[in-house]
């Protein structure tokens, strides 16, 4: 045997040893895959998880903090729970923003006149009562309405900013009274942070700045955005009169919910998943969050009804006032500082087609999360992407806690975000049940690594 085919033979080998450790990592014991695999039967088998959250949002409907219908969810939610028969279910107190919409209208006076679909953005003043009549200057960006500081006083500025990506898009959102302000403006209309549109208007929050007056800000479709700046580069101009009673009230009381099932070996271990029980005030919420919360709930639920023992504790927290403050995630992260959290994962992007799990954490620990997803591959979801977590885990994460995100294909997720459209019509049973399948495999997993 001549030492080059030698040499070939050997890396053959190794190679083989290599891919079958691949294929069979220490870590998935066959005990461990073989519970997976009952986990994702029960989970695709189910139709009383998609029923139990289509009946959440179909009673209480959306649940902004600060409503009545939050919290009437709250309690129905803790009886259901209770009902499972899980003993430990319990709210936790969280005082919360109470920003009130009230009535709002968009008339387009000139050069012809239009009712305009309009949603006030949340935390925003509203007009005088006899509202505000005035003209608008429409701008692309925060550059050009710098550059034409000089023509804003007295008007209504229109930001016509299209769609890059939610993180870049969602600045004149939040931002965009105070810049607007700075140059005398009586008002600011953003274009709906969306990258589709059936005239349908997109809310969220916003802010002010204590050094700069404070103006009434509301979001208006992307198709009037676009008709109001093409008016303007034609040297039209356009008048509008804007109408809006939004105030905030002072805070009231809220509850983070907090279910657990205790671990056997290493009780002080927890794992945390969750996510958020508020909306905003239009539609039912249902994609955002409810059915990330429900899909949380019932892999725990899951769990128990198989009766596993994880060897850690795995909680599900259900947080509140996520939309337009994070006083839940705040508080629960103030209130549980001394226990010793080893994960916590959010789903907060939809119940659609899972694809995997964001990780932001130690290497060591995301080489052991990439062979727990070679579980999820029957799901499609057998990815860890580099970076995972979520708004309401990160006073978690800041502190040092390993995050992860459940990533889903996102690819319509902004087309209904913060709308009226925001209903259960849009959400898929199977791909609803795929995601609670991989919420479940990928905790029990982490419970039981060594």
């Amino acid at each position: 045997m001549s030492k080059k085919l030698y040499i070939n033979i050997i890396a053959l080998i190794l190679t083989s040893c290599v891919s079958n450790s691949r294929v069979e990592p220490e870590l998935i014991t066959p005990n461990l895959r073989e519970t997976s695999r009952a986990l994702q039967a029960v989970a695709l088998a189910d139709t009383t998880a998609f029923e139990r959250l289509a009946e959440l949002c179909d009673t209480f409907g959306h649940r902004l903090s600060g409503s009545q219908s939050l919290e009437d969810a709250i309690d129905w939610i803790l009886t259901e729970m209770e009902a499972d028969g899980f003993d430990n279910a319990h709210g936790e107190s969280v005082m919360v923003p109470h920003w009130v919409r009230g009535n709002e209208e968009l008339h387009m006076l000139e050069p012809w006149e239009e009712n305009l679909a309009i949603l006030g953005l949340g935390g925003s003043i509203g007009t005088p009562e006899e509202g505000i009549t005035a003209e608008v200057i429409a701008v692309s960006d925060f550059e050009e309405l710098a550059r034409r500081k000089d023509e804003v006083l007295g008007k209504i500025v229109v930001y016509n900013a299209p769609f890059t990506s939610y993180g870049k898009t969602v600045t004149y959102r939040y931002r965009g009274a105070i810049e607007a302000a700075k140059y005398g403006a009586v008002a600011s209309l953003i274009r709906s942070v969306t990258p589709k549109s059936l005239n349908t208007p997109h809310t969220g929050g916003m802010t002010y700045a204590d050094t700069v007056k404070k103006i009434p800000q509301a979001a208006i479709t992307v198709e009037a955005a676009e008709m109001l700046h093409r008016m303007t580069k034609r040297g039209q101009a356009p008048k509008l009169h804007l109408k809006m009673e939004g105030q905030t009230l002072p805070d009231t009381e809220s509850r983070n919910i907090v279910l657990e099932i205790r671990g056997s070996e290493k009780p002080d271990e927890i794992i945390v998943m969750g996510g958020h029980t508020d909306s905003w005030d239009v539609g039912q919420g249902a994609m955002d969050d409810a059915s990330g919360c429900v899909a949380s709930w019932e892999a725990l639920r899951l769990i128990k009804t198989l009766g596993l023992k994880p060897k850690r504790t795995i909680r599900v927290v259900f947080w509140t006032n996520e939309e337009n403050g994070l006083r839940g995630g705040k508080a629960y992260a103030e209130d549980h500082k001394d226990e010793n959290h080893i994960l916590a994962i959010e789903t907060d992007g939809g119940v659609f087609a899972p694809e995997g799990f964001g990780f932001t954490g130690p290497d060591d620990m995301r080489e052991k999360l990439q062979q727990i997803a070679s579980l999820l591959e029957p799901l499609g979801a057998g990815k860890i992407f580099d970076s995972g977590g979520g708004a309401d885990i990160s006073p978690l994460t800041n502190a040092g806690v390993p995050g992860m995100g459940l990533r889903v294909d996102g690819s319509t997720y902004f087309w209904y975000h913060h709308t009226a459209a925001d209903m259960m019509t849009m959400l898929d049973r199977d791909e609803f049940n795929k995601c609670v399948a991989a919420l479940a495999i990928m905790a029990y997993s982490v419970s039981e690594m060594e």
